[in-house]
């Protein structure tokens, strides 16, 4: 594993000033000028440097509020705003009730839940909540325009366990620049009941922790630079974690559970621990019967994973991103970002009795943990048996096409009967990354190229990588929710992909009844052409 904990700037953030225009090197581990276009490795710092960093922002949680009519309510207001990623430099940015990213709501498993979305922007967004199951009318697909100074509201019953989810606009044509501008937050599902006992750390903000990663590039006026792309789209040159730069965390427990969010762009990342493996307790649509210990995880834009880091008294770990590969050409896989080596997150632990090495009450130890794992516990129910799938799919990717086809909001592109498990077979014919994203929907991965899938993949998703030239098999699980008129969407979250019309739609209906036609107000406003 790379020591190096320094990354290479690809550019250059120059900062106005008393009239005059200075440069500031502005990024995270001590990053440095460099001809590179990308990030690449770096020396370690000298003896006796120090990096300074800065205490991880935690996004504020929102539980909602339990109106009259016993639905658990959020209001959430897209706006802009000016963050200070770096001192001195004041950003242009969008939030969801704030300057930058959002609130995390939470609501459990059997809720019903109303959220009502304002738009205070200046122009057209959307909101959907990535990786629930929810009618189409609440999805927040690009069927569900917001426009500026209008309010939308989604309600849907949550029928899904507990889960790392998150939501973000969806606007088509303009996802990419609306989630690059900051507007993004988890939606956390928790289980009706949780298992007994449950070792698992789950308080909020202490030892349940969101880590939303995401890849910015800044101009010499201090905004986004959203000029930078390359064939994946945005690669950024400075890493924000739920918006901060250099994060460290000070973990005050044994066990800290980290919900890693890729909120990325176009970046794949491969998470490691300096310290060890990483207990893997869940993917993208839910928690893992049992923890799995793994070397790292590796996420494509949209993907999460849970894990479960523990620290003795005293001691300090690096989350990091590591080399990795995506199965593509080299210089390829170096214009996705896959070649860069860089700190991610600084987790440290007071020494015992400092004040941040323990507190009055006991809480879960590793090995309370994996003794209740020893004693039949588990965190979710068992996988269910594989069977006969009652229908197959095939879904090929091209060059921001699927199926040889381009977005048509007006087409229904694949109808699914409700109840139906379904096979998906995902073939990525380009050379370019790509990655599947279903809504409504979560799934399996039966195989990649005909093996088993590494166990970070074992367990629900509803995001996966397709190296090209390879078939992706998954088994697909929908929502029950049914509408013949109104689509969900499929499509490729690497943003500027979907946005170039790398995006198709089904309509799931009950058995026999007749799908579409579609007629949306987004389709009447002139959404309905190929490409956008």
């Amino acid at each position: 594993m790379p020591g190096s904990s320094r990354i290479t700037r690809r550019g250059v953030l120059a900062v106005a000033a008393a009239g005059a225009v200075t440069t500031s090197i502005v990024a995270l581990g001590g990053w440095r000028l460099s001809p590179r276009p990308i990030l690449s490795p770096g020396a370690s710092p000298g003896p006796g440097n120090t990096l300074d960093r800065t205490p991880l922002a935690i996004p504020p949680l929102d539980t909602g509020v339990i109106s009259a009519d016993g639905v658990r309510t959020f209001e959430l207001a897209a706006q802009t705003g000016e963050t200070t990623f770096t001192a001195g430099v004041r950003t242009p940015t969008w939030g969801y009730n704030g300057a930058f990213g959002g609130p995390t709501l939470r609501a459990a498993n059997g809720e019903k839940v109303r959220v009502v979305v304002r738009n205070e922007l200046s122009e057209v967004t959307t909101t959907h909540w990535h990786g629930m199951k929810v009618p189409a009318l609440a999805d927040g697909g690009p069927h569900q325009p917001i426009h500026p100074g209008k309010t939308w509201a989604a309600e849907w019953t949550v029928e899904q366990p507990a889960a790392t989810l998150w939501y973000h606009p969806h606007n088509h044509g303009t996802t990419e620049a609306h989630v690059y501008r900051g507007l993004a937050g988890m939606f956390i599902i928790d289980d009706k009941v949780s298992p007994e006992d449950s070792p698992l750390p789950s308080d909020y903000g202490v030892d349940d922790v969101p880590v939303v990663v995401a890849d910015r590039s800044f101009a010499a006026d201090g905004s986004f630079d959203e000029r930078r792309r390359d064939a994946a789209g945005m690669l950024g040159d400075t890493l924000l974690v739920n918006g901060t730069v250099s994060p460290s965390f000070a973990a005050t427990r044994e066990l800290t559970r980290l919900r890693i969010l890729n909120g990325s762009t176009a970046r794949s990342y491969r998470f490691e621990l300096d310290a060890g493996p990483l207990l893997l307790v869940g993917t993208d649509s839910g928690l893992l019967p049992e923890p799995a210990s793994v070397a790292g995880v590796t996420l494509t834009p949209g993907e999460r994973a849970e894990v479960v880091v523990a620290l003795e008294p005293g001691q300090t770990a690096m989350l990091r991103s590591v080399p990795h590969t995506l199965g593509l050409l080299g210089t390829t896989e170096r214009a996705s970002g896959t070649r860069d080596a860089f700190d991610v997150l600084e987790l440290t632990r007071g020494e015992a009795g400092s004040g941040g090495g323990s507190d009055a009450v006991k809480h879960a130890s590793l090995s309370d943990l994996t003794d209740w794992v020893d004693a039949g516990g588990f965190f979710a129910a068992a996988f269910p048996a594989e069977a006969e799938p009652d229908k197959r799919r095939t879904v090929t990717l091209q060059d921001n096409k699927i199926n040889h086809r381009r977005m048509n909001m007006a087409r229904i592109d694949e109808v699914v009967t409700v109840g139906d498990r379904e096979r998906w077979f995902v073939t990525n014919e380009h050379f370019l990354p790509h990655n599947l994203h279903i809504h409504n929907a979560r799934f399996r991965v039966h195989s990649i190229d005909g093996r088993t899938p590494a166990a970070e993949l074992r367990g629900w998703k509803d995001t996966v990588y397709a190296p090209p030239s390879r078939t992706v098999i998954i088994d697909v699980e929908f929502g029950t929710s049914t509408d013949p008129h109104l689509p969900y969407m499929f499509h490729c979250h690497l943003l500027q992909h979907e946005d170039q019309g790398m995006m198709a739609q089904f309509v799931v209906v009950r058995p026999g009844e007749a799908a579409g036609p579609l007629d949306t107000p987004a389709i009447r406003d002139g959404g309905s052409h190929d490409g956008h």
